[in-house]
């Protein structure tokens, strides 16, 4: 059940410590939890099932069927995929390396060049563009 939590922390973009104070466990829980070291109690499940009600408690449990007990889990749908389809695509980096930052959200916009972009992970790498 363990890799299972580890998915859904995943999808929802939840730190372990964020998902603790969402259940109100203690954070040291949750690491016990997902290292193995400890199963989840009823009351535990219960509160996650309770603080997220679209999650399936059959694939919680036993691994059966799907995460969400809907279609609308967060994940594109085919309809979704066909309206993206029609969007034109946009170079991310010119080949020239250089970016018109006034169209950058006005927070981020900045006077000079790009010296450097690093790239935060899931996994907790990260890469940097220089």
């Amino acid at each position: 059940m363990n890799k299972r939590i580890l998915k859904f922390l995943d999808a929802e973009n939840l730190s372990q410590s964020q998902f603790a104070d969402c259940l109100g466990v203690a954070r040291a829980s949750i690491s016990h939890i997902v290292a193995g070291r400890n199963k989840p109690s009823f009351d535990f499940i219960e509160r996650m099932a309770k603080r997220y009600p679209n999650l399936s408690l059959e694939w919680l449990i036993t691994g059966k069927g799907r995460m969400y007990l809907n279609d609308n889990d967060g994940f594109l749908n085919s309809q979704d995929d066909m309206i993206l389809s029609q969007e034109p695509e946009q170079e991310l980096f010119p080949a020239d390396n250089q970016v018109d930052i006034s169209q950058l959200n006005p927070s981020v916009r900045r006077k000079g060049k790009i010296s450097r972009i690093i790239v935060f992970f899931r996994d907790g790498t990260f890469e940097e563009i220089v």
